[in-house]
């Protein structure tokens, strides 16, 4: 789609066309197209201009869980049984460049040669990863990951045969008696999805404070506060990390710390909160098997500096209990339940 200067300058600056934008636009059309088409052409610039285009109908199907766009134009799915080829049009690379960029303007993100990523929230918790060449060969490449569980507790992953009732009994036992865990999984195997669950268990009368580095976390809870990364500006400044945030989230009473996701030198501080009497903090942390997560947790101390033993010093006094997923077929499982793996010396 061409764009007029005024949507240009807008999506250039990382800003998302708003209604009196696309209006102007529509009305100075309006000598050429008349009256209805004016009115058919304010329709079209709100669906590809502060919507996602081509890409709706996939979005709306309750099936979808991530969207990917190759700088080709091809668009791929994942439905729950792997990813396969989308009947959808986008266009060509400089159509794709543009699609990435609307988003990330959409995201309140700017994406350009001088900051050629974006890692962003669209509406509806659609998590949005963007990132052009020369990072990513063949054009720009677009990844929408699509929330479809909202609230409802655990019970509505018993509904969704997510969990058996026996494994919901006992994750509520653990939220109940303040157990600190962590969720892990591979790649879309429900990490986010079960840790929502979880906190929507826990008692109304207390304050959960979550830290992510991309809000998307729907909790069903009424007092929630939300903390978010923010990546540095064109000018290298204004960066604030997770490891920012977890010592903020500190200070802010929390009755449970939540983080989002555990990928960084960010596991220092959580397992030093966890240590220091914040029961039932928990977590998601990206590992393939329940008996890879002292290692990997090992791994990310590294990068805080810890060493092995200073490591697993922390970890056997912070957390209790690892919550496993995996996919079996096209459904999104817990594996498994229980204390935290033991380690070789």
């Amino acid at each position: 789609m061409k764009w007029s200067s005024a949507i240009d300058a807008h999506v250039q600056a990382g800003r998302a066309p708003d209604e009196r934008v696309i209006e102007e636009v529509a009305r100075s059309e309006g000598v050429r197209l008349g009256g209805s088409g004016a009115l058919r052409r304010s329709g079209e610039l709100r669906a590809d201009l502060m919507g996602l285009g081509a890409l709706e109908p996939l979005v709306r199907d309750e099936r979808v869980t991530d969207v990917l766009v190759n700088g080709d134009g091809s668009v791929w799915v994942d439905r729950g049984c792997g990813v396969t080829r989308a009947d959808v049009e986008v266009g060509d690379e400089e159509a794709v460049r543009r699609l990435a960029t609307r988003l990330s303007a959409l995201a309140g993100r700017r994406l350009d040669d001088a900051q050629p990523w974006v890692d962003g929230l669209l509406p509806r918790g659609i998590r949005l990863h963007a990132v052009l060449p020369p990072l990513v060969a063949g054009g720009a490449h677009v990844s929408l990951r699509i929330p479809r569980h909202r609230g409802g507790g655990l019970s509505a992953l018993v509904d969704l045969q997510m969990a058996t009732p026996e494994q919901a009994e006992q994750l509520r036992a653990i939220v109940r008696e303040r157990q600190a865990y962590v969720v892990t999984g591979g790649t879309g195997t429900g990490k986010t999805t079960l840790l929502a669950a979880l906190l929507a268990e826990v008692p109304a009368d207390e304050r959960l404070v979550v830290v992510e580095d991309v809000g998307e976390i729907q909790v069903g809870h009424p007092h929630v506060v939300r903390l978010q990364a923010r990546s540095a500006n064109t000018e290298g400044a204004g960066e604030v990390t997770m490891v920012h945030l977890v010592r903020q989230a500190l200070r802010m009473r929390p009755d449970r710390l939540v983080v989002g996701e555990v990928r960084g030198a960010e596991v220092r501080d959580l397992l030093l909160a966890l240590n220091t009497g914040h029961e039932g903090g928990c977590g998601t942390l990206h590992a393939n098997r329940a008996e890879d997560v002292p290692s990997r947790l090992e791994a990310l101390g590294a990068l805080a500096g810890m060493s092995r033993e200073a490591v697993r010093a922390q970890v056997a006094s912070a957390l209790e209990v690892v919550v496993h997923l995996r996919r079996v077929g096209g459904r999104r499982v817990v594996d498994s339940i229980g204390p935290l793996p033991r380690v070789a010396s």
